[in-house]
């Protein structure tokens, strides 16, 4: 009987986890209403007091989503206060819900990717975790993977789904670019 051999595991297929851009700390929601007169007037003197009183540290390596339930006029100052007394606690601040926030902390996770690494890779894009990745991450990665990647999947490497592949144009284009590169004198000599 022949040794069973994990093709897959052999292939040279990279995988792309979203869920590693994630620190795994919790996202927390503050309602600014409980800061408000009856939920829906901001008295800065009160405001102010409601702030100093509140248990920050509750909230220590949270990721803090402010929201305001009800339909209160909450000045920008407001926001800002409330951010700055989680500024050393919190693990991240964002006005809007859980999911702005998710959203928003893998935009800037994405934007600082060293997609160099991914040059010419084929690449699934992990999907069907356990964590709720936001769906506009997968597009995001998307976008930075067809710059630099030759083909790209969604799934899991041994079940995925094709995304998107380079084009023989867009592969003889690349190969002229690199060749052009190749001839050019070094500008930093």
């Amino acid at each position: 009987m022949e040794p069973i051999v994990n093709k897959v595991a052999e292939s040279e297929i990279e995988v792309f986890n979203l869920e590693d851009l994630w620190d795994g700390n919790p996202v927390s929601e503050l309602d600014i209403a409980g800061f408000l007169v009856e939920g829906l007037v901001l008295r800065e003197k009160e405001f102010r007091n409601a702030v100093k009183d509140y248990d920050w540290g509750s909230l220590e390596s949270h990721h803090v989503a402010i929201v305001c339930s009800t339909e209160a006029i909450v000045p920008t100052w407001a926001y800002m206060l409330i951010s700055s007394k989680l500024e050393d606690i919190a693990a991240s601040v964002a006005v809007g819900t859980s999911e702005d926030l998710k959203r928003d902390h893998y935009t800037r996770a994405l934007e600082s990717v060293d997609w160099s690494r991914h040059q010419d890779a084929i690449v699934v894009i992990k999907g069907c975790g356990s964590e709720a990745v936001p769906e506009n991450a997968y597009l995001l990665a998307t976008s930075k993977l067809r710059k630099v990647a030759r083909k790209i999947m969604y799934g899991e490497p041994c079940s995925s789904v094709p995304i998107w592949r380079r084009t023989s144009a867009e592969k003889a284009a690349t190969r002229a670019s690199e060749s052009t590169a190749a001839r050019l004198p070094d500008a930093s000599k």
